[in-house]
């Protein structure tokens, strides 16, 4: 039988050997699949360099965390692809001083993201059992300036509007009125318009004053937008 220190000792750096290789692989992925594609937001890029995308994902996916595609959480739900994330994060543009809504916590990556850039971050899980487990996750992290809300996000947040970005990772068919309301002026939002299980576009939205400013980005797939039953 081995020594309790050795068997310890081993244990240590099994878990040392681990930590390692998935700070490899997540400067790889930022390296190969974002700054390789044109992503240059200092801000972004740090905050992907710095947040621990294996720590959103399921056990059984983890191999696959710094890969570039998208993975599913449970729930029906999925956490996008590192390349879309960043790309979203980059056309919002996000400040420091910003206050920033978030529709669609999922697994809490993207939150996590936005929470190494911006001052707050208010974000809306519809799926009850999905907003625990990211509150709770995103909280045993360390992320002080983030509040999970559980509830019907196609409503926003009224009362601490108005909000300096908006992002929304679920696809609705159109635009929610109540987000473009509670843009700030010179505000943006990320957003991804589409039919269910089609091909939908993302879309950068601005308001300038007081007109709102549509463009057309690329095309991508998200899970449909959900709403509470009327």
């Amino acid at each position: 039988m081995k020594p309790l220190l050795t068997i310890l000792l081993t244990f240590i750096l099994s878990g040392a050997c681990i930590f390692q290789d998935y700070k490899v692989q997540r400067e790889n992925m930022v390296s190969q699949q974002i700054e390789a594609r044109g992503i240059d937001h200092k801000a972004t890029l740090a905050a992907m360099r710095k947040v621990e995308r294996h720590l959103f994902v399921p056990p059984e996916v983890r191999k696959f965390s710094y890969d570039d595609t998208a993975l599913p959480i449970g729930l029906g739900q999925t956490i996008s692809q590192p390349f879309i994330v960043a790309t979203m994060t980059q056309l919002l543009n996000p400040q420091p001083s910003d206050r920033v809504l978030e529709i669609g916590t999922g697994s809490g990556y993207q939150a996590a993201v936005l929470a190494g850039i911006v001052k707050e971050v208010y974000t809306i899980e519809i799926v009850t059992e999905l907003g625990e487990r990211s509150k709770e996750l995103l909280e045993r992290q360390g992320y002080r300036n983030v509040k999970v809300i559980i509830g019907d996000g196609y409503k926003g947040l009224k009362e601490k509007a108005p909000f300096d970005g908006i992002i929304v990772t679920a696809a609705p068919e159109e635009i929610p009125p109540p987000l473009i309301e509670q843009l700030k002026e010179g505000g943006r939002m990320v957003i991804p318009v589409g039919a269910p299980r089609a091909v939908q576009t993302l879309m950068l939205v601005e308001k300038r004053k007081g007109k709102i400013v549509k463009k057309h980005v690329t095309e991508v797939r998200f899970v449909p937008f959900t709403r509470e039953k009327q």
